[in-house]
């Protein structure tokens, strides 16, 4: 249930924001409205207005601003009005563009919005500049401990792992005098950091940077634990601090995951602490199969939790810095929506990545348990998919009605009807394969096809 109200309220917001980027759009250009739907399909609730009537349609997976004399090819032409000045087809071709052109921006803003208010009042994750996991033959190795506090780098006081980063970042490699405070004592150690290749953590990309081999200690902690999953049959609580995975030490989140992920079908202890006291429980991954981001299929181990980290503390931006930030991290996101979708395009990335409403309603069920933070910064995510997929020269799309506004600006006159029909008709074939291609993911997810080999 909490799964499929989540996905209704969160596609319900997207929808509702982005059909009301072109409704105030068309009212501020004085094209009439006849009709404003969210959702398609027969009709549930109605109610008219002065002008417009407002619909609430069966199928919620999208909606409509029916605007006054708007030309749809697909009905073969605008519909009469009696009124002309209030006919969107009548308007300059610039007013056209920007009544178009506002719904997505909308869902851009709402990213904006969510990232701020966010930001604002939950703040950003920061945590402390206490040493975790140091790597072996690394420039830490000789001089750092597991629960060493920095205190200070080159006389400049450090009060987050983040302060850390970038003084290494910006150190060129140079020789770095680090205070560290160890069992109440303060010593002071030369760091020389060293430059080494790492991947990008969402595409895998390659990029250089200089570290010092040692990460903070992000401890991880058990979030949510799935009913009848392993982790449940275990023992396993909300609040358990797992300390480590089949006797290995885990300093962070990703550690965790991966030192189950690397034991498919097997038994194996878990190391946790509960209540300030250290219990061991043996629990057996399940096998699921998984597909790199180049498509390969590879086995991975699976308990059922969701995984956060228990040092982590957040602090919120003053609001005009969380504004500059919500805007940014828009920008941010709408650079990694644009490079996934050419990295799948040009096949850098396996198609089977692409996902659909039961790949978002599922993972909108698992950000609300997480708290309406998680859910709201979801939200913002997909906003700003809908808005950049929303953009593509897609005809039946906003950004294949752009298109079409592009040419006409070029031409000095719009495209022939006929061939604005037959765009229309490939893009809308186009759209009903996208979309079966990624309903056809989302059950071989969910492995809804396992019937088929009994």
């Amino acid at each position: 249930m909490t799964t499929v109200v989540s996905f209704i309220i969160v596609i319900g917001v997207l929808i509702l924001i982005h059909e009301l980027g072109h409704f105030i759009m068309a009212r501020l250009a004085g094209v009439g409205v006849e009709r404003f739907s969210i959702g398609f399909g027969p009709v549930l609730l109605r109610w008219r207005g002065k002008e417009t009537e407002y619909c609430l349609s069966v199928i919620p997976m999208g909606g409509y601003v029916k605007m006054v004399g708007e030309e749809n090819p697909l009905e073969g032409g605008g519909a009469p009005t009696s009124d002309p000045t209030k006919a969107f087809a009548t308007k300059p071709l610039w007013a056209r563009f920007l009544i178009v052109f506002a719904g997505p921006a909308m869902n851009f803003v709402l990213a904006a919005v969510i990232f701020a208010i966010v930001l604002g009042t939950v703040g950003r994750p920061v945590w402390p500049a206490v040493v975790g996991k140091v790597a072996e033959g690394g420039p830490a190795a000789a001089a750092l401990k597991n629960g060493d506090l920095i205190v200070r780098v080159n006389d400049e006081p450090v009060g987050s792992w983040e302060d850390l980063e970038r003084v290494v970042a910006s150190s060129s490699g140079r020789p770095l005098q680090v205070v560290v405070r160890r069992a109440g004592v303060e010593e002071t150690l030369i760091l020389t950091p060293r430059k080494v290749v790492t991947r990008d953590p969402i595409f895998k990309e390659p990029k250089e940077a200089w570290e010092i081999g040692a990460g903070p200690q992000l401890t991880p902690q058990v979030g949510v634990v799935n009913g009848g999953s392993p982790a449940e049959r275990a023992g396993l609580k909300p609040g358990d601090v797992v300390l480590a995975v089949g006797g290995e030490p885990v300093f962070t989140p990703e550690d965790l995951m991966l030192g189950i992920q690397k034991r498919p079908g097997q038994t194996f202890d878990l190391t946790i602490e509960r209540d300030g006291q250290r219990k061991t429980m043996a629990v057996t991954a399940e096998r699921k199969v998984d597909r790199t981001p180049v498509g390969e299929e590879v086995q991975v181990g699976r308990i059922g939790v969701s995984i956060v980290t228990r040092t982590v503390k957040y602090e919120p931006y003053p609001p005009l810095a969380a504004v500059w930030y919500g805007g940014l991290r828009t920008w941010d996101m709408t650079v990694v929506t644009v490079k996934g979708l050419w990295k799948v395009v040009s096949r850098q990335i396996d198609s089977s990545n692409i996902g659909g409403p039961i790949q978002i309603a599922s993972e909108a069920g698992r950000q609300a348990q997480e708290g309406l933070g998680s859910l709201a910064l979801f939200t913002a995510i997909i906003s700003v998919n809908l808005a950049v997929l929303n953009l593509l020269p897609v005809p039946m799309l906003d950004g294949g009605h752009l298109l079409f506004f592009l040419i006409e600006a070029v031409l000095g006159r719009p495209l022939s009807l006929r061939k604005r029909e037959a765009a229309q008709q490939l893009g809308f074939v186009l759209l009903v394969l996208l979309m079966v291609f990624a309903l056809y993911n989302d059950l071989v997810r969910i492995d809804a096809f396992k019937f088929l080999r009994q």
